[in-house]
């Protein structure tokens, strides 16, 4: 029968079953800590498909296999799990037995669901020599049924509209035309908590975010203007929060109430060297805070040369206070590169908001660009640093946290 439309062709459900197929790259590289990485995001795609019901993830020749009710919950399903570090890509489409009868009829509905397209060509595999048809001769059979049926499409084995791939695998065929790009990376709980600086700016969260690619939990912190300037700052991060959450890497957010500690700051040191001080009392808080919850590092959206406070001699006076490793995932990236990979990640909207916050605040209009360490330390011995410290400390806790 030659069908004019491929929906035409009814999906049969008595032997197959919805899934998306998870696929990673760097995991499958880490020898003999790759089952850690592997259950790792396994725990985090159950937890980012908790609104899925009866969705069951298991792992499956070096990939991790997703069953879930029906077309619609797999694309849903598959939106979600391209947003999670660890995930290079992933297919959506069934499962069902290595029967060519049955695998005909579901690359036809799979087909269907690839539309519009005018060219394809099947891409199938066997991992095994136990199926009695090689890969070569399973493109063609596959191929040719098709041909027969789609009578307004054509075979192109380069660069088609459509590419269906069959592989026979554990007993069962996976059959997908659908292939969704992840971000790649690695799980988020593998690399350890961060305590990661963040404003309502285009540059920290894109930083957190890198972080998060890259495995790490995030403990954020943030510093707002206030009492000096309103609580806008803090509201956008929030919302800032709320769209890097689904990545899976947030953890809590902690806010310090800034400004009076820059007014006295500004008071204390010379107009030059403000900034300076404003960076390493965070930087200071950001210690205890790491202390306080366990982190191995501190993070921050520096990007090499930037702005003033960016200089190598700057980042020299301000490091030094850091009593962990300071990562800066953006250190080498210039402005508009931050932007793409904002706009990419949804943050640039929000972070283009005007907004007062603790960065505009009692600025000098000639900050110092070649700090001198020897000064700046000793005007350090000046500055009650220990007695703000515990200041922040007494009524600081998280003004968010999450549990994944």
């Amino acid at each position: 029968m030659i069908f004019t439309s491929l929906s035409e062709m009814p999906h049969k459900t008595g032997s197959s079953w919805h899934i998306c197929l998870v696929h990673y790259h760097e995991i499958g590289l880490k020898g003999k800590n790759r089952s850690v990485f592997e259950r790792k995001l396994k725990e985090n795609i159950v937890s980012s498909l908790g609104a899925i019901p009866h969705a069951q993830v298991t792992r499956i020749s070096g990939r991790l296999l997703v069953t879930l009710d029906s077309w619609e919950e797999t694309l849903v399903a598959a939106q979600i799990i391209c947003r999670i570090p660890g995930v290079v890509r992933v297919s959506c489409g069934v499962r069902t037995i290595q029967e060519l009868e049955v695998i005909y009829e579901e690359s036809l509905w799979l087909l269907d669901k690839a539309e519009p397209f005018t060219t394809f060509k099947v891409k199938a595999r066997r991992a095994n020599t136990n199926y009695p048809i090689g890969s070569m001769e399973l493109n063609t059979l596959i191929g040719a049924w098709l041909s027969e049926r789609l009578v307004d499409k054509q075979v192109k084995m380069d660069a088609p509209d459509a590419v269906l791939h069959v592989e026979l695998i554990e007993g069962s065929a996976f059959v997908y035309a659908h292939t969704f790009k992840g971000i790649g990376g690695l799980p988020v709980g593998t690399a350890g908590r961060v305590v990661s600086l963040l404003s309502a700016g285009l540059d920290s969260p894109v930083a957190a975010w890198r972080m998060m690619k890259r495995g790490a939990t995030i403990c954020a912190l943030h510093f707002s203007g206030m009492p000096e300037t309103s609580d806008a700052s803090v509201h956008l991060v929030r919302e800032i929060i709320d769209v890097l959450k689904p990545y899976g890497g947030i953890e809590s957010l902690y806010v310090v109430a800034f400004g009076s500690y820059q007014r006295e700051i500004a008071a204390l040191v010379p107009s030059e060297l403000r900034v300076i001080f404003y960076r390493r009392l965070m930087f200071a808080v950001a210690n205890r805070l790491a202390e306080q919850v366990n982190a191995k590092a501190l993070v921050t959206g520096e990007s090499l040369g930037q702005v003033a406070s960016q200089t190598l001699d700057n980042i020299r006076a301000v490091d030094c206070v850091a009593n962990y490793p300071v990562l800066r995932p953006l250190i080498g990236t210039d402005k508009q590169e931050i932007i793409d990979q904002a706009i990419a990640i949804k943050t640039f909207d929000i972070s283009s908001q005007k907004q007062e916050d603790c960065c505009t605040l009692f600025m000098p209009r000639h900050p110092e660009t070649h700090a001198k360490l020897k000064v700046v330390e000793r005007i350090a011995q000046d500055i009650p640093t220990d007695v703000w410290l515990d200041e922040i400390f007494e009524s600081l806790e998280p003004a968010m946290t999450f549990s994944y």
